[in-house]
């Protein structure tokens, strides 16, 4: 059911981008980024909060870390992300399959700036095996995303001597 609603978004909303379901799974960073030949970083990961009674939903890079100092400052509170239950029960959408399209009650959805780093990122699409690739601000737009900073975006290990 999560699948279709994520196809049912985009088709009222954006009927120009395909829902791409893949053989492979595509459930983690990995996963996502060898089943649709990207970079990890390309792939649009998107974490749960609780933030008092409600939660936010916060689209990332698949490489970045959250940064809990940037959030606490941010947002006024110590990020607490909602458990494997609450997550479905509250996004419609399995573990894996988590993003910000199809949603059954409106959240307040956020985009990390390590998203700006790509012309197109690949979120999931409500499935461990679904993906949609959209440009950055296009997924901003259409998920009424507000840009925020709250990544820690480590560089690739120098080899060194």
């Amino acid at each position: 059911m999560s699948l279709e609603s994520v196809r049912a978004f985009f088709a009222a909303q954006a009927p120009d981008i395909e829902v791409i379901v893949t053989e492979a799974r595509s459930a983690t960073v990995a996963e996502a980024a060898a089943a649709h030949g990207a970079a990890e970083a390309q792939i649009a990961k998107t974490l749960s909060f609780w933030q008092g009674d409600q939660v936010v939903l916060i689209v990332m890079g698949g490489t970045a870390r959250l940064d809990n100092r940037k959030y606490k400052d941010r947002f006024g509170v110590k990020a607490k992300m909602l458990n494997a239950e609450e997550v479905v029960t509250l996004t419609g959408h399995p573990i894996g399959g988590v993003c910000p399209f199809g949603l059954p009650t409106p959240l307040k959805i956020y985009a990390d700036e390590s998203l700006k780093a790509f012309d197109e990122v690949i979120p999931a699409a409500g499935a461990i095996n679904a993906a949609v690739r959209i440009a950055p601000a296009r997924m901003a737009a259409l998920t009424g995303a507000e840009w925020i900073d709250v990544a820690q975006v480590t560089a690739p290990a120098e080899s060194g001597a």
